[in-house]
């Protein structure tokens, strides 16, 4: 069986709340229109006894009693046939029809009354409330009038409220009136129809326009962006939409490029051991002590390049095995500063070093932090120019403590710095590869200092290079 797409359930949710509703309505209206029209009928027949009490008055006057009513039962008929003002012409005869209240021939047993269904609903009481004309019982009669004659109360008009309609012409018009309202509702049901399938066509178009764009990020096409027309629940989902494309498209161009770069890493310093490898066999090159030395340089660059590999792969999955414990900071920095020192005396670089006297302490893993110092300060050494110097500052402060490494030039510009932290990336110039760093020193740097709740952001130097300013929350012992 073929199941209904978004569209169609759409349309039918919407038809569907609106059959509904017109149903519900046309039962409202028809229960209203039975009621409503009872009443007016019920009112009308009061009306009309304002007028027969009038007339009742009179007839007491003339004969001084109520005996007129029980010797001449047609009086009353012809009473109430007064009180029509303008009554209707007699309607065509209906055979057998038990509801006709002014039949053309008289009822049977009651040969002279053309009135006998409004009659016997009738009660009418002398002065002292006791009956003289009517069958129903009076305590079923809420409203009674004074019948008068001469200023004195000498009887009570009632009648019993009609619970249904009888007369053939009140019947005919609510008939009439329930079939036009039932032609008003399958008008509506049909305007219902005509208007719910576009409507639910222009409610489901966002959606489709999504589901199409999201196949086509399914297949590849990161470029792919879905306009947003609207502010609410769809243009929300259609702006998250194109942040997860971007997203993905900027993840795959630097997957791409991080690709095109570990190749091209792992290329020179393997053409370089090929091509001495095939001198040697050649005979063009002898298998000398410095040919060796020279194969061993390009191998230990290889074993650095994947093993630097493998510490970034090992944090960004988090499985590099963090043991934090309570360290004091200053400890683990001055630590990785004298096992800097004979590298950066090597290439005539001074090195000034400020802490406090108050121990900072962290809550870390000594090992790491003390490899994330030992990167910096390799990074310095590598990348600043012989006779410069590196200033390192740490400051404790409240709940934080801050490590500033500085050194001088040479500097990198805004837009190099902010791209410093990224895999593979060197700055064009005297920062590049004749250094032997292949641009994941820094990358390994900021995995671990977020990995310990912290940041690291690289600003221009004071001293013409680059200032690295590392913050990570003080443990607390650290700041009691």
């Amino acid at each position: 069986m073929k199941r209904l797409n978004v569209t169609h359930r759409v349309f039918l949710a919407i038809l569907a709340a609106n059959a509904i509703i017109v149903l519900c309505m046309f039962l409202i209206m028809q229960w209203s229109m039975d009621r409503g029209f009872l009443g007016y009928v019920n009112q009308l027949e009061q009306n009309r006894m304002e007028r027969l009490a009038t007339k009742l008055g009179r007839t007491y006057a003339i004969s001084g009693d109520w005996s007129v009513l029980q010797t001449s039962p047609d009086t009353m008929s012809r009473l109430i046939g007064e009180t029509i003002t303008e009554s209707p012409a007699p309607p065509p005869p209906v055979a057998n029809d038990p509801r006709q209240e002014h039949p053309t021939q008289p009822d049977a047993a009651h040969p002279n009354r053309r009135f006998y269904r409004i009659e016997k609903r009738i009660v009418v009481l002398d002065a002292g409330r006791n009956t003289v004309f009517g069958t129903s019982n009076p305590a079923d009669i809420k409203i009674f009038k004074p019948i008068s004659d001469r200023g004195n109360v000498v009887g009570y008009l009632g009648m019993q409220p009609s619970k249904i309609l009888s007369d053939v012409h009140q019947l005919k018009f609510l008939k009439d009136q329930k079939l036009i309202f039932a032609l008003i509702a399958l008008l509506m049901l049909v305007v219902a129809v005509v208007i719910s399938l576009p409507l639910a066509r222009l409610l489901v178009h966002p959606l489709k326009k999504l589901a199409a764009a999201t196949g086509h990020l399914s297949s590849g096409h990161y470029d792919i962006r879905v306009p947003v027309d609207s502010d609410d629940e769809f243009g929300h989902l259609s702006r998250d939409f194109n942040s997860l494309a971007l997203s993905l498209d900027k993840n795959e161009q630097a997957r791409r490029q991080f690709v095109a770069d570990i190749s091209h890493e792992l290329r020179t310093p393997l053409a370089i051991l090929g091509g001495e490898i095939e001198a040697i066999q050649d005979g063009i090159q002898d298998l000398s002590l410095e040919s060796i030395s020279s194969l061993q340089t390009e191998v230990v660059r290889l074993n650095r390049l994947v093993d630097d590999l493998y510490q970034l792969a090992l944090s960004d999955v988090g499985a590099l095995a963090y043991r934090k414990a309570e360290v004091n900071l200053m400890d683990i920095l001055d630590e990785a500063v004298n096992r800097a020192r004979p590298r950066l005396m090597e290439k005539d670089l001074s090195l000034h070093l400020v802490m406090p006297q108050s121990a900072a302490y962290v809550y870390a893993d000594a090992e790491r932090l003390g490899q994330l110092f030992d990167n910096l300060l390799d990074n310095s050494q590598k990348y600043t120019d012989p006779g410069g110097k590196i200033e390192i500052l740490l400051i404790s402060a409240k709940e934080r403590v801050t490590i500033n490494i500085k050194d001088s030039a040479p500097g990198v510009s805004e837009e190099e710095r902010q791209k410093l932290f990224d895999r593979l990336y060197r700055v064009e110039g005297s920062r590049s590869r004749h250094t032997g760093g292949a641009g994941l020193g820094l990358a390994i740097c900021r995995n671990i200092v977020e990995a310990h709740e912290g940041v690291i952001e690289a600003l221009p130097s004071p001293l013409g290079g680059v200032w690295m300013r590392i913050t990570l929350p003080l443990s607390g012992a650290g700041h009691e």
